[in-house]
């Protein structure tokens, strides 16, 4: 060990180097964050410098939250996935005011009130960035993560500690043990700007857009690269606390943040009703071009945590949460040709091959038609001039022809009696707006291979490094595993070795062992990933966890007849007809057999029905309130709800049962007002352990 790193510090020195490090944060959170900078640039290099000497003759002051910290981790070898305590969910989406008057009356009639006018939103630019997670325990950043899909994201605190307007620790009173704080980090237009112009000028590649620039900054392996990119964060919510409290709304607590040093949009502000949310919206999108950073819409939440609570989440989006887009952008470009495009189920879509052209920060070269119907409305033709619009800033769409500018003798466009892939019939069933190809994903490779890209999907079976590029061509190619034939049905994919795989393009040994790797992890899976893996038509996801839950099990699904699935939620006559078909299809029995036998295997899920018919809960309407002592209200909820019962946010006469925690307030003085039934936390885990 060298002398340098045994080296005592000086008491003297150390005091000396806190205060340096104190003072170069401070000035960091008035220039970074509070953009008023009070010395020049010149005496705050001298102190850096000043520190940096410092740490370099004693490295036992180098620290996590050091100033000089922020750049200087070794270049990664890849990102750690990290597990979000909380889910990070996504937002719906609102395009017009009429769905922004639909989704304030969906929370008038889950809260049950009619003063709308008078509900308090926090609104705030939606930031066009990537959306991170940022764990501080005691004041110190910890851990910094993506969003990922929601419930896991990556680890990319190296990267997220280079971005000066984000604090290694927090300052002032009050700070919670742990906070997860979330936010956007963007690439200001002025350094997106910037960049690119010295990127040309080296001959390096140019960012797109400033939300890709920043997306791609924060994947960075190596820290000092991401160092290098003109980034700043702004935060938005805060997600888990413990060790300590927030206020009681949004708004206040964003404010908050800003007091501990974490920096917050400028634009945010707080309206009532849905007039207030449109002219805040109308205001913003005229002052949208002189803003610092790209924004594409405007987020409106509820401002009361409690109100928050009690309207709770679906899957994937908070209740009381919307984003209002701004306008798509729109462009004018050739249609060269219309193509037909056949997908899992089938579906004969019609798709427009484009003169490529740049909008909404890519390159269009396709756009969806959607079915005949929509093809024949537009009127759309090759050889038109169109109007493309990336619709919600994400899909390609063919907004309308230029009638115009047609060209002399362009045709119209009729939908194939055959399929363009298998050369099978195609039909369109009375009443549908969709054509199928009537081939089947055993006669037509169209329907096979996205079958296949959908059992190895994400949400599905979940194999990692099975893509769609590696599936068409083990699709299209003989595999020795299989006595030189493609891959044909699911079952394939569990035969499939390491030499089948490495002699791919694009293929070697190591990658070809984990993809083998991951396709044997993928065999122990969940009942609901599995039905949904199957590709039943019209049963997504969410059906596949209610046929699960109700069910339990295959076997009882298998065997269940019209009127046992019409007993599930979200299962109609239509989807019932659906599940019997699939499962009444001999191909598909044995399909699933082969499966199981190769290994694909759950665990049966617990049944609802079996539990909740006879459940002190079941088919009862029943509201929580106060805080619970044992178990969070979420959780309760959750326990009620597999027992049959229904929870709502509010009391009213349809009210069956309130279960009243500590500090309960107004819902059960109504409760008493109403004669309804009330219990408490005691009284509610008997009736629990007796269930």
């Amino acid at each position: 060990m060298s002398a340098e790193r045994t080296r005592s510090v000086p008491e003297a020195v150390r005091r000396s180097a806190s205060e340096l490090a104190d003072e170069i944060n401070q000035h960091n959170h008035r220039y970074y964050v509070l953009d008023d900078p009070n010395v020049p640039d010149a005496e705050y290099d001298r102190l850096m410098r000043e520190l940096q000497a410092l740490e370099h003759k004693y490295p036992q002051l180098v620290s996590p939250t050091s100033p000089t910290q922020r750049v200087g981790a070794p270049p990664d070898s890849g990102f750690a996935v990290v597990g979000h305590e909380l889910p990070m969910l996504s937002l719906d989406n609102a395009f017009s005011d009429e769905e922004l008057h639909k989704f304030v009356a969906r929370i008038g009639e889950r809260l049950d009130r009619q003063d709308l006018d008078e509900l308090e939103f926090n609104a705030e630019p939606k930031l066009d960035g990537a959306a991170v997670s940022m764990l501080y325990e005691d004041g110190v950043l910890v851990r910094a993560a993506t969003r990922g899909d929601g419930v896991n994201g990556e680890d990319i605190t190296h990267n997220v500690r280079t971005i000066r307007s984000v604090p290694l620790k927090l300052i002032g009173q009050g700070v919670p043990e742990r906070i997860e704080v979330r936010g956007e980090i963007v690439m200001p237009k002025a350094g997106f700007a910037a960049y690119n112009e010295r990127a040309a000028a080296t001959g390096q590649k140019l960012f797109v857009n400033p939300r890709n620039a920043a997306a791609g900054s924060l994947r960075q392996l190596d820290p000092e690269l991401t160092a290098q990119r003109p980034l700043d964060m702004y935060c938005y919510a805060a997600g888990l606390v413990s060790g300590g409290a927030l206020p009681a709304t949004h708004s206040q607590t964003l404010t908050q943040l800003a007091h501990w040093g974490l920096k917050v949009s400028p634009e945010m502000g707080q309206v009532r009703g849905v007039d207030g949310c449109i002219a805040f919206y109308e205001a913003l999108a005229r002052r949208r071009d002189q803003l610092p950073y790209e924004i594409d819409g405007v987020v409106f939440k509820v401002n009361a945590f409690d109100l928050q609570r009690d309207l709770g989440a679906v899957s994937r989006a908070p209740r009381w949460a919307i984003a209002r887009k701004f306008p798509a952008e729109e462009v004018v470009t050739t249609v060269l040709d219309i193509d037909w495009q056949v997908g899992r189920t089938g579906a004969v879509t019609p798709v427009a091959r484009l003169e490529p052209v740049f909008v909404g920060g890519v390159t269009v070269s396709n756009a969806t038609l959607h079915n005949i119907d929509e093809l024949q409305r537009k009127d759309v033709r090759p050889g038109d001039s169109v109007v493309i619009r990336r619709a919600g800033d994400v899909i390609p769409e063919v907004v309308r022809s230029i009638v115009e500018r047609r060209p002399d003798g362009a045709q119209t466009v009729s939908l194939p009696i055959s399929c363009p892939v298998c050369g099978s019939a195609v039909e369109r069933p009375e009443g549908e707006a969709v054509a199928r190809c009537t081939g089947g994903s055993l006669v037509c490779q169209a329907q096979r291979i996205e079958g296949l890209k959908h059992f190895a999907s994400r949400k599905a079976m979940d194999i990692e490094g099975l893509g769609s590029k590696l599936i068409e061509q083990l699709a299209q190619e003989p595999v020795a595993a299989l006595d030189d034939h493609p891959v044909r049905t699911p079952a394939d994919l569990y035969r499939l070795t390491q030499a089948d795989l490495a002699d791919l393009e694009r293929m070697g040994d190591k990658s070809a062992a984990n993809v083998v790797s991951a396709i044997q992890k993928s065999a122990a899976t969940t009942l609901p990933r599995f039905l949904f893996a199957l590709g039943i038509r019209d049963v997504g996801e969410t059906t596949a966890e209610s046929l699960a839950q109700h069910f339990g099990n295959l076997g009882a699904l298998q065997t269940a007849d019209e009127a046992s699935l019409l007993a599930v939620a979200d299962v109609g006559p239509v989807v019932a007809q659906r599940i019997l078909t699939f499962f009444g299809n001999p191909q598909m029995t044995a399909l699933i057999e082969e499966l199981q036998r190769l290994g694909v295997s759950w665990p049966d899920e617990q049944p609802v029905q079996a539990i909740a018919s006879d459940s002190p809960f079941s088919g009862k309407t029943i509201v929580l309130t106060g805080t619970l002592q044992q178990m969070s209200r979420s959780d309760a909820a959750q326990k009620i709800k597999a027992l049959g019962g229904k929870i709502t946010g509010t009391v009213s006469k349809k009210t069956d049962l309130l279960i009243a925690g500590e500090k309960a307030g107004s819902k059960l003085q109504k409760a008493q007002n109403l004669e309804i039934e009330v219990i408490d936390e005691s009284a509610f885990l008997n009736l629990l352990d007796q269930t």
